[in-house]
């Protein structure tokens, strides 16, 4: 009987404690500097190393330039680009037309 009453109390005080931790928040708010820092994380997605690290730092300064400035493409998306702007020509024409874009991005 003393085996019951001691699983009885176990479970009683997991439930309990269960239920109380899922009554306390699971996150707090955010400080306005530590807002500003995930955005400015979020706006230098895709960047990486020292690019990504600047782009954070000039973001946290208020500098909106380094913010405005388009990102740089991949070697993919230039030639996907490229394609689309030149997608009715043919042949030698295509190929030139293509590689000048290239050179250009």
């Amino acid at each position: 009987m003393s085996m019951r009453l001691s699983l009885l109390a176990a479970s009683a005080v997991l439930v309990f404690a269960s239920a109380a931790f899922a009554a306390t928040p699971q996150s707090k708010p955010l400080s306005p500097s530590q807002q500003k820092m995930a955005d400015c994380s979020h706006a230098a997605k895709g960047k990486t190393g020292a690019d990504y690290k600047n782009a954070v730092s000039s973001c946290m300064k208020g500098d909106t330039t380094a913010a405005a400035a388009p990102a740089k493409m991949t070697p993919q998306q230039r030639m996907s680009a490229c394609s689309k702007e030149n997608a009715g020509k043919k042949g030698a024409e295509y190929k030139s037309a293509v590689s000048a874009c290239m050179k250009a991005h």
